[in-house]
């Protein structure tokens, strides 16, 4: 893979080089990191899943910037979608984690306002440490039940998840860097609460048409100032260009 910007290298390592940035924790909240996917015609999924704009550049990126967080936060939606288990790194990604002092992977954080998951899916019976789900206080009791032992579960708001409380309680139990992997709607939550720091885009050489969502979407239907971005970084390799933003406060 070579680094196009800041200054062009014709080979770098992925897992190292996202590493080297510092992620400063702003007050009150961790450093929070969106990655996303999408074709040239701004395509967000190949025949309802991510996976299939992908190639091995992609998850070469994927692998990398999964190395880096405390937690990685997923909407329900797009968690039911990609069928998503317990996070698992390779070996040369735990090796770096240890060196920071980060010990086993990323805790899987996910937002539900209705508590509509499988609490027998992989991603609670299999995962290292129970996941944290962020649901609402008007999530039936027994369904609430039904995750006793494999989740967290955490009410913020009551009609819809407050994500600026989500954020504070990440913060109060030792989060400094969240991952956020989607899908469009938590991203697009996630911007108009003004926690988004930095924007990691990959953008696969092809076009899909179809009716494919945004990779951040709203129902406010706009109103939100435009996030300030600083390229900070890009990539590429095999027609894939991985462009890292950073958030101009």
């Amino acid at each position: 893979m070579r680094q196009i910007l800041p200054i062009p290298l014709e080979e770098i390592d992925p897992l190292s080089t996202y590493a080297l940035d510092a992620r400063p924790k702003p007050s009150g909240r961790p450093w929070v990191l969106v990655n996303m996917i999408a074709s040239l015609d701004g395509a967000t999924a190949l025949d309802g899943k991510s996976g299939g704009l992908g190639g091995p550049a992609d998850k070469a990126v994927f692998r990398a910037l999964r190395a880096l967080p405390d937690a990685i936060l997923v909407g329900a939606g797009t968690a039911r979608v990609e069928t998503y288990g317990p996070v698992k790194l390779d070996d040369a990604a735990r090796a770096a984690r240890n060196s920071r002092g980060q010990s086993g992977p990323p805790r899987l954080v996910l937002v539900s306002g209705r508590l509509d998951l499988d609490p027998t899916g992989t991603m609670f019976t299999e995962s290292i440490e129970p996941p944290i789900v962020f649901t609402t206080s008007t999530a039936p009791a027994k369904t609430v039940a039904a995750f006793a032992g494999v989740a967290e579960i955490v009410s913020c708001g009551e009609t819809t998840v407050d994500l600026r409380s989500a954020m504070a309680h990440l913060d109060a139990i030792g989060i400094g860097t969240v991952l956020c992997e989607g899908g469009p709607t938590l991203n697009g939550q996630m911007l108009a609460a003004d926690l988004v720091d930095e924007w990691c885009q990959s953008i696969a050489p092809m076009l899909v048409v179809g009716n494919s969502d945004r990779v951040a979407v709203s129902a406010a239907n706009g109103g939100y100032p435009p996030a300030h971005m600083r390229i900070n970084r890009v990539l590429e390799q095999d027609g894939y260009l991985f462009i890292q933003a950073l958030r101009d406060r």
